[in-house]
């Protein structure tokens, strides 16, 4: 049975006996960061514009004393203006459902996924951030994630798209920072890995 592939157009044999094994497109590392000591942001700088998509996979949660979650803003080209970003976020803790959008007063939210350091010692969020179409100069730029976390049997799940509306540059750097103002950073042990996917 002949596979096509999604990206080239091309068929190639199936993983069957006897055939050739197929390999979906590769992730190759481009940086990781492991944070020692608390940080308020990290960026990652000067990605090159050689793969399809980007992800991140994050290990995070904030250096606070308080109980809850906090929210995270992602920032790319260290564009500051709000109006060009816009994000949508749909999320779940096993006892309600809130659905919410920031369009144009915001950069792009991850609402209410990182855990602060009185929720329950230890607990991280897990985010993974896809980046499609990054290095398009004739496109905005859609992001989409998958995160959550636990807490002993409590915790949220959550979806999240987002849009940077810049059809005209590729995206070069990604900034991650608290949103909530607070002056929480990111605590010790975090972890930042960012790759690009071919």
């Amino acid at each position: 049975m002949a596979i096509r592939s999604l990206k080239t157009g091309s068929f190639s044999r199936s993983a069957q006996a006897g055939n050739t094994m197929i390999f979906p497109g590769s992730y190759e590392s481009i940086a990781t960061v492991t944070v020692s000591t608390p940080v308020s942001s990290i960026t990652f700088s000067s990605i090159p514009a050689t793969y399809q998509h980007l992800q991140l996979r994050l290990l995070v949660r904030m250096a606070s004393g308080t109980g809850g979650t906090d929210n995270m803003a992602m920032q790319f080209n260290a564009d500051t203006t709000n109006a060009n970003y816009a994000s949508h976020s749909l999320r779940g803790s096993g006892t309600s459902v809130v659905a919410e959008s920031y369009v144009t007063s915001y950069p792009i939210i991850l609402r209410d996924v990182v855990p602060r350091d009185g929720l329950t010692a230890s607990v991280y969020g897990a985010l993974v951030i896809d980046i499609l179409d990054y290095a398009s100069t004739n496109k905005n730029k859609t992001v989409r994630t998958l995160s959550g976390n636990d807490s002993n049997g409590a915790g949220t799940i959550a979806l999240t798209s987002g849009l940077w509306m810049n059809s005209a540059n590729a995206i070069s750097s990604i900034k991650l920072y608290d949103y909530d103002n607070s002056g929480y950073n990111f605590a010790s042990n975090c972890s930042f890995a960012l790759y690009g996917v071919k």
